[in-house]
C-alpha cells in the first residue's frame, strides 16, 4: 500500500507528536515502544498492514492488562490517523478496532494519619540533623504533598519558579503548559529553606551534580522515609504522595474544577477518580442535603 519503511514512518509520527502536539517523553517513549514491537510483530509491515492484520496483533496481545491493550490502540490508531493526514496511506485501519475498557485501577493513596506520621518522622530527622540532606526531604515532600506535583514537575523546578514571599510556583507540566500552583506556607517556608542552600546563579531549585534531582533518586528518598514512618515501601512513592494530596483536597470540600487545575488534568474525568476516596462523605451529603431525605 505505501513503501515507507515502519523505522520512517513512525519516527515522523513521533516528531509529529513531540513538536505539534508538545507529547511528554514518557508518552513518546511508550508509543515508540508500542509502534516499534508491532512492527516486529508483523516483520516491518506495519505501515501498509490491513485491519485484519492488526486484529491478528490485538489476539496475541490478549494476555496483557487492559490498561496497555488501550494504549496499545490508541497508539496504531493515532499512528494510521497521521499516515492518512499526511496522505501517505488513504484509510485508517485501526479506525475498526474493537474498544477496550482500560480498568484503570483507583488510585493509591495514604491516610491523613500515614501523611502526618510522615511529616512527623521528617520533623524528628530535621531536629536530629538538620543538614542540607534533611532541608531539601523537607521542600520536597512538602511540594509533592502541599501541592501536588508531579515527580517530574518537582524535580525539574528552576531555581526561580519560586520566589518567596509569593505564595506559588509556575510549573511547567505535561505537553509544555504552564499553571500556577498555590504553595502552603509550610511548603513556601520549606522552600524558603532549601533556596538558601542553592547557589543563585543554578538552573534548578534541586541541583544534584551537573542536572537537576533525578526522579529514581527522589523515589528512593520518598521510600526510605516511607519505611522510617512504618509505612511499607510498596505503599509509597512519590505518585502516591500526589494521590495523597488531591484525595484529602476532596475529603476537605475542594471543588472538582479547581482539583483539576491544581493537578495540571487537561481531562476533567482523569480528577473524578479520585471521587472514590470520600464516597462515605458524598453518600452523606446526599443524604443530608438530598431534599427527600428524611433527615
Amino acid at each position: 500500500m505505501n513503501d515507507l519503511p515502519d523505522s520512517r514512518a513512525i519516527a515522523l509520527f513521533l516528531d509529529m507528536l513531540a513538536s505539534e502536539r508538545g507529547a511528554a517523553k514518557n508518552t513518546l517513549a511508550a508509543y515508540g515502544r508500542d509502534l516499534e514491537g508491532a512492527s516486529a510483530d508483523l516483520s516491518g509491515g506495519l505501515a501498509g498492514a490491513e485491519a485484519a492484520d492488526l486484529e491478528r496483533l490485538f489476539a496475541g496481545w490478549r494476555t496483557l492488562s487492559p490498561a496497555s491493550l488501550a494504549r496499545k490502540r490508541s497508539a496504531l490508531r493515532r499512528f494510521f490517523g497521521f499516515l492518512v493526514a499526511e496522505g501517505i496511506r488513504p484509510d485508517n485501519p485501526a479506525a475498526a478496532l474493537a474498544g477496550v475498557k482500560p480498568g484503570r485501577p483507583l488510585p493509591k493513596t495514604l491516610s491523613a494519619d500515614e501523611v502526618d506520621r510522615l511529616f512527623a518522622t521528617l520533623d524528628s530527622d530535621l531536629a536530629e540533623n538538620p543538614g542540607p540532606q534533611a532541608i531539601r526531604l523537607k521542600a520536597l515532600l512538602e511540594l509533592l504533598y502541599g501541592s501536588g506535583l508531579r515527580a517530574t514537575e518537582l524535580v525539574s523546578l528552576p531555581r526561580n519558579a519560586i520566589r518567596p514571599p509569593q505564595p506559588f510556583a509556575i510549573v511547567l507540566g505535561k505537553g509544555n503548559k504552564e499553571r500556577m500552583v498555590p504553595l502552603s506556607p509550610p511548603a513556601l517556608k520549606a522552600v524558603e529553606a532549601q533556596l538558601q542552600l542553592v547557589p543563585k546563579d543554578s538552573r534548578w531549585l534541586f541541583p544534584s551534580g551537573k542536572a537537576h534531582l533525578s526522579r529514581i533518586r527522589l523515589y528512593q528518598l520518598v521510600k526510605a522515609l516511607g519505611a522510617r514512618a512504618g509505612i511499607a515501601p510498596e505503599r509509597i512513592s512519590p505518585h502516591v504522595l500526589r494521590h495523597a494530596f488531591a484525595t484529602h483536597m476532596l475529603a476537605n470540600g475542594a471543588d472538582l474544577r479547581a482539583l483539576q487545575t491544581l493537578l495540571g488534568h487537561s481531562d476533567i474525568s482523569t480528577t473524578e477518580r479520585y471521587t472514590h476516596v470520600d464516597g462515605a462523605r458524598l453518600a452523606a451529603t446526599v443524604t443530608t442535603l438530598h431534599p427527600l431525605s428524611d433527615s
